[in-house]
């Protein structure tokens, strides 16, 4: 006699029999979701759909609109397109997933495409979605994984492994195709819809796809020159370098050549701050205010202080302005749907004083401008500030690129910056690192350092402060003048030293424990460093502690 349980699934109670899968119980609950249901929690934790109810316990069901959920998605479609490649085009065919970009990912061949071959990968991936294929996990022993992958001619996935102390490793199998991915997975072909492809030319692509920001649909491509060139120009160089996945540069680190790489990388990017510095030089005539803006963790205080350094070595006196202390008073701030004050919005800054006062500056006059009590919620004024015939005002804030603000002002007066920490290299060949990720572990970091955040604090935090970014920061991108990459190519492993004890402080019954132990698993894959060899004046100092700008 089959024994029966007692679960409770989204607040419903059910009876089930034992052994009975998620993913077979998750069919009656279909109907309660716009897209297919892709991972559950079972009392509180992140599973997927294979695992069988053994236990009376709390489900909950989860499509791609969860974050953890949406990273299954995405690594399945990867897994699927890979599949649908080499199906079409042959063994030897091979992807790379090189980088975010544009709310999608932008992929490489080993092979050359024409335009018409999107709709072809794009039908056959389709069939495949609806013959509901398993994507089987399958537990192997690290030599057979490194044997398969040696077959494979892999040798992202075999540098990984070299540094790998597990004896066996979790594989995911669809057709008779294996992979190794750093997510979840989904259960089946069926849940990996929607997507999207675009051509980019005869070698690369678009893989596009639903996010936890959009609506209902897939967002239209919108080209970001700036974004992709940058990537463009960082790719060029690690492979200079001979850097491009994440075992390279454990290679480097087991030799003990960190200190060179180093060095290389902090010369490298200090360079390029000069040369926007000296682009601003150039037309010293003309600008006279820089805006600064980028997400959160973009190392915007360092860069700062740094192009403030370098425009002062070209001869002009830079005056610094932060818009935060322009914000409204507190009583005065806009709210979120769930009633807390909206922060990171354009009206909870007083606009209209802000545009003022830039404006009388602008015009030579001078002016009192405001510091902000962030204790008391409200705008003092104790200074005055005044700009000089060779003088620059430099303003930071999230808004900084939106052209709503300082419309008073020509745009020929006006040069803007863009900053984020865009990762420099791949996991392997097939997994990225993710922008957010290597912002989120610097913010966990310094939060901790600097305000005596716990992990859970930043990571409670850290869903509204993307969700900020993405309404008031990265759509205006493209206004930028010059953008610029604070990312540094060994940074991960310094900060693993730093942030992975803090990681291990979170509790089993926290609910950002999934989140947590995502994190230290992806850490797993670097080699440590100690910080001895990074320079007082890098902006990984910002967040690890020992800066000569800030503490």
């Amino acid at each position: 006699m089959i024994e029966n349980l007692t679960v409770i699934v989204n607040d419903e109670k059910v009876e089930v029999p034992k052994g009975l899968t998620l993913l077979e119980l998750s069919k009656s609950f279909e109907q309660d979701y716009n897209y297919p249901i892709i991972l559950a929690k079972v009392d509180g934790s992140y599973t997927e759909l294979t695992q069988e109810i053994d236990r009376p316990c709390y489900i909950e069901f989860f499509d791609l609109k969860d974050r953890m959920a949406n990273r299954a998605y995405v690594s399945g479609l990867v897994f699927l397109l890979i599949t649908v490649i080499k199906d079409l085009y042959g063994e030897d065919k091979n992807i790379t997933v090189e980088h975010s970009l544009d709310k999608g990912l932008y992929i490489t061949t080993n092979f050359v495409l024409q335009e018409s071959d999107m709709a072809t990968i794009e039908k056959r991936m389709k069939e495949l979605i609806k013959q509901d294929l398993d994507i089987a996990k399958v537990n192997v022993s690290r030599m057979d994984a490194i044997d398969y992958f040696t077959h494979q001619e892999d040798a992202s996935k075999l540098g990984l492994y070299k540094y790998m102390t597990r004896s066996t490793v979790t594989l995911y199998r669809l057709k008779n195709r294996y992979d190794y991915f750093f997510t979840y997975m989904p259960s089946n072909t069926s849940s990996l819809t929607p997507f999207a492809l675009t051509y980019f030319d005869d070698k690369s692509f678009l893989l596009r796809f639903m996010t936890v920001y959009m609506e209902n649909e897939i967002k239209e491509y919108t080209k970001r020159e700036n974004i992709y060139q940058i990537y463009k120009e960082y790719r060029e160089w690690t492979e200079l370098l001979h850097l491009k996945n994440v075992s390279d540069l454990n290679e480097v680190i087991s030799k003990g050549k960190i200190a060179d790489l180093i060095r290389m990388d902090e010369i490298m990017q200090n360079g390029k701050l000069l040369k926007v510095a000296e682009d601003i030089a150039s037309k010293k005539d003309k600008i006279k205010i820089v805006l600064i803006a980028g997400p959160s963790s973009s190392g915007k205080t360092t860069t700062c202080t740094k192009l403030k350094m370098c425009l002062q070595s070209l001869g002009l006196n830079p005056k610094m302005l932060s818009m935060d202390n322009y914000f409204v008073e507190r009583d005065e701030t806009p709210l979120l749907p769930n009633g807390k004050p909206d922060y990171e919005c354009l009206e909870a800054i007083d606009l209209k004083l802000f545009d003022e006062q830039i404006l009388k500056l602008f015009n030579q006059e001078e002016v009192v401008i405001p510091t902000y009590n962030f204790y008391i919620g409200k705008k003092e004024y104790k200074s005055k500030l005044k700009l000089e015939e060779n003088d620059i005002l430099m303003i930071e804030g999230i808004h900084g690129l939106n052209n709503k603000i300082l419309q008073n002002i020509p745009k020929e007066n006006k040069y803007r910056i863009y900053l984020s920490a865009l990762a420099e290299l791949n996991l392997d060949q097939h997994n990225r690192i993710s922008t957010a990720d290597n912002r989120l572990l610097r913010r966990i970091v310094r939060d901790y350092r600097t305000r005596g955040y716990s992990v859970e604090a930043t990571l409670k935090n850290w869903a509204t402060v993307r969700m900020g970014e993405e309404k008031y920061i990265f759509p205006y991108q493209d206004e930028a003048d010059a953008t610029f990459n604070t990312a540094l190519i060994y940074e991960l492993s310094i900060l693993k030293t730093y942030v992975e004890p803090l990681l291990y402080s979170v509790s089993a019954s926290s609910e950002y424990y999934d989140e947590a132990k995502r994190l230290i698993n992806f850490l797993r894959s670097f080699l440590p460093i100690s910080s001895e060899d990074i320079p007082k004046e890098s902006i990984i100092r910002e967040f690890i502690g020992g800066s000569c700008f800030h503490q």
